[in-house]
């Protein structure tokens, strides 16, 4: 037991990172071709920017700017207030995710550190005072591009449960674990299963959870 604790500790610690080192410029390098190519087709298509950035939590809620290809133009009502996702998400922007292709500059992030390759998803910055004490542990490890919840039912997920299964990665990271949800998540990729993103467009936003529902660990 003392043993496989000890490996466990040092995957966390150590290799977890050397995972995503190895694995994020195995894919830029390979996936190169399609991220210029996905480039070339946002700037002809929606116009520039080509990367959308945005402020999200990452590591003990730290900020970081996450990249991702546009998918959603910047058009404004009468008062100059953009209109909502829905509204503004194109055609080319659904495909994009889809396929997941928008997530690809991500992995840009995860060589930087930033991210990991698996954990929970880093959400938008607005969410951060919404969660109880034991939601808030999903910050306690770096986010990842895809997690347990993205590999477990994604879209029929509520939010709690989502963040029942971040805390749950949390407490139990090994490298089979990891590997399992990277082979998953391949697999829902090609199949184009389980696509979501944490906005309005997609999905309902996060509104905080009734203490009476509040999963304790």
């Amino acid at each position: 037991m003392a043993v496989t604790e000890k490996m466990k500790s040092a995957y966390r610690s150590f290799f977890k990172r050397v995972l995503d080192v190895v694995g994020s410029l195995s894919a830029i390098a390979v996936l190169s071709p399609v991220m210029l190519l996905t480039a070339l087709l946002v700037r002809l298509l929606m116009g520039g920017p080509v990367i959308f950035a945005q402020e999200r939590p990452g590591k003990d809620a730290k900020l970081f700017r996450i990249y991702k290809f546009r998918t959603m133009t910047n058009e404004v009502d009468a008062y100059g207030v953009l209109l909502p996702d829905e509204q503004r998400l194109t055609g080319f922007g659904s495909f994009l995710r889809s396929t997941s292709l928008d997530e690809l500059p991500e992995f840009f992030n995860i060589l930087k550190g930033d991210m990991s390759l698996v954990g929970p998803r880093p959400l938008l910055t607005s969410y951060l005072p919404l969660y109880s004490d034991v939601q808030k542990r999903r910050h306690e490890v770096r986010p990842g591009l895809s997690g347990l919840a993205q590999v477990s039912g994604r879209n029929l997920l509520s939010w709690e449960e989502k963040f029942d299964m971040d805390v749950r990665y949390v407490d139990n990271i090994t490298s089979a674990g990891d590997l399992k949800i990277i082979v998953a998540t391949v697999i829902n990729v090609l199949k184009r299963e389980g696509i979501s993103a944490e906005n309005s467009a997609t999905t309902e936003p996060f509104t905080g959870t009734a203490p009476s529902i509040v999963r304790r660990f």
